[in-house]
């Protein structure tokens, strides 16, 4: 339980600001900004408590959720994760921090940055595939909010682009999602979309391994972005606020590598291994084509995206 709570105290924090007045902007900036500190000091209580021994998932809770579904809100943590939680709430406070100077509509901004941060650290935490799902789309809404209302001249356009793009690969995945859904149900006669249990019991042949690891692929390299999926972050770096490009660059394009490390590889095998090479050329390119662009970039925030 510890871990939703600390998972959900931004969002409390988000809506407790929902009942300040416009015109208190300092209390605004004060709650706010003691919600994330609050936040990341329990976070690292994870730290110290976690046994780095251990290979099995920690802090872990499970309760049903949709029960006609089978689908269930179950959360835990490993090495991985765990390092990438923290990370989350230490750039959601320096991101608040860095948007004290924040002049317009201060406190939806406030809110939406409060919520972003329960958005990406219930991706962090998720091991049902829909509750992954379900915090994938969530933290898209205040990102995009960020990036559309409080970035620059061409912030429409970026935060149109970084919807459409994410949207798109959105799609993808949860196609694959219902695919091992209803394949999980074939093969064990229960219907879950628990992703430990499908991890242990998921047997698939090559082919239909091959079209869920691209879909699932898809959408994480989009967001990561992998060559040549990338042209919107260069749009969402320039035009989003300073805070929203500590965030994208901080945390929100490392969901993408997650997501392989999450899902692509202990689902799908063997389609990991055949599609091995073309993801390593993916990965040389996109490092020499970034290398190339970032040493005749003049904008600081295109030679971070590029790099």
């Amino acid at each position: 339980m510890f871990l939703t709570f600390l998972t959900f105290l931004p969002l409390v924090g988000a809506l407790l600001l929902a009942f300040i007045p416009r015109d208190e902007v300092g209390a605004i900036k004060q709650t706010a900004l003691a919600f994330a500190v609050a936040d990341f000091l329990l976070s690292l209580l994870l730290w110290t408590n976690f046994d780095a021994s251990s290979h099995a998932m920690q802090f872990e809770y499970s309760v049903p959720w949709i029960t006609s579904w089978g689908i269930s809100y179950h959360v835990g943590l490993d090495g991985i994760s765990l390092l990438l939680y923290v990370m989350t709430t230490f750039l959601t406070m320096i991101s608040i921090i860095a948007s004290w100077d924040i002049q317009k509509n201060i406190r939806e901004y406030m809110m939406a940055f409060l919520a972003l941060s329960t958005g990406m650290l219930g991706v962090f935490i998720s091991l049902d595939m829909f509750l992954f799902y379900f915090f994938w789309e969530f933290q898209l809404v205040p990102m995009y909010l960020i990036i559309g209302v409080w970035g620059g001249p061409q912030r429409v356009y970026a935060a149109v682009k970084f919807f459409l793009y994410t949207a798109v690969g959105s799609l993808l995945m949860l196609v694959a999602i219902i695919w091992i859904y209803v394949a999980i149900k074939e093969q064990t006669g229960i219907a879950t979309t628990d992703l430990v249990f499908i991890t242990e019991n998921l047997d698939l042949p090559l082919t239909p391994q091959k079209w869920l690891f691209m879909a699932f692929f898809l959408a994480f390299a989009i967001k990561v972005p992998m060559f040549p999926f990338h042209t919107w972050l260069p749009d969402a770096h320039v035009q989003a606020p300073t805070a929203g490009s500590v965030i994208l660059a901080g945390v929100l394009l490392k969901m993408g590598t997650y997501g392989f490390f999450r899902f692509n590889l202990p689902l799908f095998p063997h389609a990991s291994y055949e599609f091995m090479p073309m993801i390593a050329w993916l990965s040389i390119i996109g490092i020499i084509y970034g290398a190339l662009v970032s040493l005749v970039q003049e904008d600081m925030k295109k030679l971070v995206a590029y790099s």
